[in-house]
């Protein structure tokens, strides 16, 4: 109790301990705040998910050991404008067991034959416009409305329709139930938010010791003369544990109070279409209590651990012998932890490799805080022995003198810049992987719809016919050309077809039809043809080869074989469903098609690129704001520890005024004590 009225005597009689505990409030407060934000991802971003597991088809049951009852199921994306909209489609087998489908939370009816689910933003945006061009995709009357907890985010455009299992076709999925909450995992999502705590975990722990530390030349020369005048050291360590508690633990509360706040601007980060559920963030009242509890225990156990000199060597503290150099050991930190990385991402497989995967970056991460010290105190040599002007030998001597100090000043720009680099790498890279490989043109809306492929042309025709459009649906026919033992898929349409649908300058193939290639004619010399479970059958001799070339230079585009030409007994049977689009018709025929195709995505280059990039811009956003969470941290470290600096220096700067040295001399030091490292 004695050490602790000590310690509290000192803050009020002392100015700038009181002023160091200020700085280090703060900075436990911004620490504790950030700190509560971080451990909420992995639960946000894993409440989103089971918010959704009814839509991911890999999450259905399709096994049904819970004694489901079998349905079919079918799930697409469908566009209209700049909106993404996840569309499901189910049809319950047996009529009378639908009471008994597991229903996942936020729906509240499994819908039957011609009835339709709609989350409120679509039953909105759908009632806004021609049923032309969007409620007729999902055929039916809507019944019900999907809850929040059916929906990723607040603004999801989600739809469920229900059909006759006839009517799903034979592309839909046969399961035995919806995902259920825990069945689902994005792994996109768990690595990001896993990154961003390991990336902003260590600025956050470089912050609390920075605010730990603060004034701690100045505390150490006045523990050590109570430690000459008889303090024991379980009294020195109760009055640093007194001073640093009060600051701690009130930094600690209003980074509690300020978290709502924090937590409330993460909810409107939009992602994968929207924001978040402001319950997303909400963590448990342990891991808050935890959190909250801890951060303020590293602060005192950073404070205790730097009191090691003070209690064993008083006498050494008092007069401020130079502390032992950073031995060179401290740089194979930086390529051991780099193999552990590279080791752990080569056998990267399932969840707990993502989780060794962190791991590894976060040892990356901590080396720099191995290795910084060592390079500061190279670099002070390097001043002390070249300099030119009174700053840089200053700067030197203070760089040589407290490596680990000065470091620390720094040690969050260099944790900063680490974080940009990694991700100005990464970034670009994942840019050069976006992209289309898909054959058709951009004004090309297509089903790849197997062997339902007549029927859904004939019902997308009915549709455009109804809707005033004059444009009709083009059957694609596949069949598998063979060439020594080795099998490709190829197109079985017609040369004009051929022209208008896909991304191919034919030239001169149509004077003579045949078979269309963007290789070498060589390569498929003595080929043959195949449709189904038959055998091949060989092409007529003299069957003309015609090498065209790909619009875009980038795309291989499937062989085409022109309908003339195929051997007799070969019959392919269409199973791609094209129509080309206008500019102004684009949204009718894409409603014709989508209600014609029963739950078969509607595709397109645009659409895919679109998402690709819808994808690129979220990771670009988190990037941003990752930079700058870290900008932040870093930038309250260094003004923590500079400040810091500079009242443990007072006298020394003192002294040196009084000698004559002019202000901006010490200024021009401050600055390189802290740009160099």
């Amino acid at each position: 109790m004695t050490a602790f009225r000590i310690a509290l005597r000192v803050l009020r009689r002392d100015r700038r301990t009181r002023t160091s505990a200020i700085l280090m409030g703060v900075g436990v407060a911004v620490a504790t705040g950030l700190m509560l934000v971080l451990v909420s991802l992995p639960g946000a971003a894993q409440a989103r998910v089971d918010r959704a597991a009814w839509q991911e088809p890999s999450a259905a049951d399709f096994v049904g050991e819970a004694g489901g009852t079998p349905m079919s199921m079918s799930v697409s994306e469908d566009v209209h404008g700049d909106h993404t909209i996840t569309r499901v489609d189910v049809a319950a087998h047996d009529a009378s067991e639908i009471s008994e489908i597991a229903l996942p939370p936020g729906i509240d009816r499994f819908p039957g034959p011609g009835e339709v689910l709609m989350s409120p933003a679509l039953r909105e945006l759908s009632a806004d416009l021609p049923a032309s061009v969007l409620a007729d995709r999902y055929p039916g009357e809507v019944v019900g409305t999907l809850g929040a907890d059916a929906l990723t985010h607040p603004d999801q455009l989600a739809v469920l329709v229900g059909h006759t299992e006839a009517e799903m076709g034979s592309m839909a999925m046969q399961v035995f139930g919806f995902g259920q909450p825990g069945d689902a995992w994005d792994p996109t999502l768990d690595l990001l938010a896993g990154v961003g705590v390991v990336v902003l975990l260590v600025p956050s722990l470089v912050l609390v010791a920075s605010a730990a530390r603060l004034t701690a030349s100045r505390r150490e020369q006045r523990l050590a003369a109570l430690r000459l005048a008889g303090a024991t050291p379980r009294q020195v360590v109760g009055m640093v544990a007194g001073e640093n508690a009060i600051a701690a633990a009130g930094g600690a509360l209003l980074g509690l109070a300020l978290t709502p706040l924090a937590r409330w601007a993460a909810s409107h980060v939009p992602w994968g279409g929207g924001t978040w559920q402001a319950s997303d963030f909400a963590t448990s009242p342990l891991l808050t209590l935890a959190v909250v509890v801890t951060i303020p225990l590293l602060v005192l156990a950073a404070a205790v651990v730097g009191l090691w000199r003070v209690v064993r060597s008083p006498l050494g503290a008092a007069r401020s012998e130079r502390p032992r150099r950073p031995h060179w050991v401290r740089l194979l930190a930086l390529p051991l932890s780099g193999l552990v990385f590279f080791l752990v991402l080569r056998n990267l497989s399932d969840a707990v490799g993502i989780v060794l995967l962190l791991g590894a970056l976060a040892l990356i991460i901590a080396s720099s805080m191995l290795i910084g010290p060592f390079v500061t105190a190279a670099v002070g040599a390097l001043f002390a022995r070249s300099w030119r002007r009174p700053s840089m030998l200053l700067a030197g001597r203070r760089l040589r003198h407290d490596p680990k100090g000065a470091y620390r000043a720094s040690a969050g720009v260099v944790l900063a810049v680490f974080t940009g680099s990694m991700a100005l790498t990464v970034l670009p890279s994942i840019e050069t992987l976006a992209g289309s490989s898909s054959p058709f043109r951009d004004s090309v809306l297509y089903v790849n719809a197997d062997a339902d492929a007549t029927a859904v042309a004939e019902r997308a025709d009915a549709a455009l016919a109804r809707y005033g459009i004059e444009e009709r649906a083009e059957r694609i026919a596949t069949a598998e050309l063979q060439v020594d033992g080795r099998g490709e898929q190829a197109f079985v349409v017609e040369c004009e077809t051929a022209g208008r649908l896909l991304r191919v300058d034919l030239g001169d193939a149509c004077a003579n039809p045949g078979v269309a290639v963007t290789g070498p004619p060589e390569l498929v010399e003595g080929a043959a043809v195949a449709s189904g479970p038959e055998p091949a059958i060989d092409l007529p001799e003299g069957t003309p080869v015609h090498e065209v070339g790909s619009e875009t230079g980038r795309i291989a585009l499937p062989p085409l074989i022109d309908p003339a030409v195929l051997p007799e007994g070969v019959e392919p049977e269409p199973s791609i469903v094209a129509v080309p689009v206008t500019a102004e018709n684009a949204d009718v025929v894409r409603t014709a098609l989508a209600g014609a195709a029963n739950g078969l995505p509607v595709e397109s280059v645009p659409t895919r690129l679109a998402s690709q990039q819808a994808e690129l811009d979220d990771l670009r956003r988190v990037t941003v704001i990752g930079l700058v969470a870290a900008a932040l941290l870093s930038g309250c470290s260094a003004a923590i520890t500079t400040a810091g600096s500079v009242m443990d220096r007072r006298r020394s700067f003192g002294a040196l005024m009084a000698a004559g040295t002019p202000v901006r001399v010490l200024g021009r030091a401050l600055r390189a004590e802290a740009a160099a490292p």
